[in-house]
């Protein structure tokens, strides 16, 4: 197992590890060769790991390539959410309160180093921090009113450690980085009651209302309790044994709290926190199909150091995508190199990296629903009128948003396309996704792995009609058994 230290910059990394090397950010995204390892183990020490940052892209396509990262993107995501912290800190509220009833003062920084504290009476709480949220560096805050609270928790870097912890640091890092095994806490399992998460705000819902109705309908005859729970409702998850994510889904959005506190709590859940981290950055994406040598068009990870070299491989015009695009949202074309030139400047302003794929134009896209590496319905996507995409937000008439859809018997898509499909929604793991292929001059191509796939009375019902929403649910009573 190759292990690689990943850091903004290798010549100030101050500590002496033997039989591990020491890396860039820039050099660990950019350089082909760590795209093409196998089999590495890869510690991300970057010094922010904030969302669409390097650090956080070193998780990202760690994970894409499949190299085994701490901390892993769920880990880092984790960290930004304070009530996600509390949620996952209440298992171990005793702990805390014992390592912490001997201090006098109301307030109380805890400072773990590879999952040890300079202070061996920490060691248990500094312990049970890093196996929740794996980060080699964390610093927690706490309060003390009634009791020792939680007040922040977050990543730091080396360049944050006192002098005078070094030394002590510096044994901890031999300790750390000599060890086979870098411990994940287990989750739990539960039992049965369905919630089903809906924003009534929503722009670009996963279902529609009769589709919802039919989702509440077909469960009463499984025997599933069903209740529609909307953003608000983090706090009552816990009474439900099942969540289902019918809100379209983001990082930064309450979806990923709901599926994290689900995963967390033992819930069986679809969506899996990792399927949204994955399906919703294009980046990832990108990296992972070619790592798994599925047709995609010409794709490039664009950066600052690459931009003017990417035309020559992609041409013009090209699709340039925003790594954590939806619903064709954050999805542009670019018909000249000016327009390019514009794109791409205002893009890598939120994103140190964004995604040029070739345009491969097409009267209509597949979709193929899959459930747990089974597919089980088979759509024709055609584009919004006047439109090269299947969505077109800026069509004056909501009628004309979409485009048309042929619903059709599994038996009638290509075995290539269908094949495909199968073996791309694999690399994300087990889960319910949307498959979107092009057959261009009888060459199948994956556009996307779309997690949280539309499941709309009319529509991807249109063949199968009840068997399509029993399939979902039955897979989530399989996960409660």
């Amino acid at each position: 197992m190759n292990k690689l230290i990943v850091v903004n910059q290798p010549e100030k990394w101050n500590f002496l590890i033997d039989n591990i090397t020491v890396i860039s950010s820039q050099e660990y995204l950019t350089n082909p060769k760590f795209s093409q390892l196998k089999k590495a183990r890869i510690f991300n020490l970057c010094k922010d790991y904030s969302y669409q940052s390097k650090g956080y892209y070193v998780s990202l396509l760690a994970e894409a390539r499949e190299h085994l990262p701490i901390p892993t993107v769920k880990n880092i995501v984790d960290l930004r959410a304070l009530k996600l912290v509390r949620i996952v800190s209440d298992e171990f509220d005793d702990v805390i309160q014992q390592s912490l009833k001997s201090i006098k003062s109301r307030e109380f920084t805890l400072s773990i180093y590879f999952g040890q504290n300079v202070a061996q009476k920490y060691k248990e709480l500094s312990s049970l921090f890093y196996k929740h949220f794996q980060v080699p560096f964390l610093r927690v805050k706490f309060s003390h009113n009634l009791k020792w609270t939680i007040q922040s928790i977050k990543a730091i870097s080396e360049s944050e450690i006192p002098q005078e912890h070094f030394e002590t640091v510096q044994i901890f890092a031999n300790q750390y980085f000599g060890k086979k095994r870098y411990d994940t806490p287990k989750l739990s399992n539960y039992d049965f009651d369905l919630a089903i998460l809906v924003n009534p705000n929503d722009p670009a819902p996963p279902s529609n209302p009769k589709g919802l109705k039919k989702f509440l309908e077909i469960a009463e005859k499984l025997n599933i309790y069903t209740e529609i729970i909307d953003p608000k409702d983090l706090s009552r998850l816990s009474s439900f044994d099942a969540l289902f994510i019918r809100q379209s889904t983001e990082v930064n959005n309450e979806t990923y709290a709901f599926a994290r506190k689900a995963q967390q709590e033992g819930i069986a859940i679809v969506d899996y926190p990792n399927a949204i981290l994955k399906c919703c950055n294009k980046v990832y994406m990108a990296e992972a199909l070619n790592n798994a040598n599925i047709a995609t068009p010409k794709t490039i990870i664009i950066h600052k150091d690459n931009k003017d070299e990417v035309l020559k491989i992609v041409g013009l015009p090209c699709v340039l995508k925003a790594p954590d695009s939806t619903f064709s949202f954050g999805v542009k074309k670019a018909k000249t190199e000016e327009e390019y030139d514009h794109l791409v400047t205002e893009m890598l302003k939120e994103s140190d990296l964004i995604i040029a794929q070739e345009f491969c134009p097409s009267d209509y896209d597949w979709r193929i629903g899959i459930i747990d590496d089974e597919p089980f319905y088979a759509c024709k996507y055609y584009m919004a009128k006047d439109h090269w995409q299947i969505y077109n937000w800026n069509a004056k008439k909501k009628n004309d948003q979409d485009g048309e859809a042929d619903c059709l018997p599994l038996e009638e898509v290509p075995k290539i396309v269908l094949d495909m499909a199968i073996k791309s929604a694999k690399l994300i793991g087990k889960g319910l996704y949307g498959i979107d292929i092009k057959v261009v001059d009888d060459h199948p191509m994956v556009i996307e792995i779309n997690d949280n796939p539309n499941i709309d009375f009319g529509v991807e019902d249109l063949y199968y009609g009840d068997k399509i929403y029993a399939t979902i649910l039955l897979a989530l009573k399989s996960r409660l058994e």
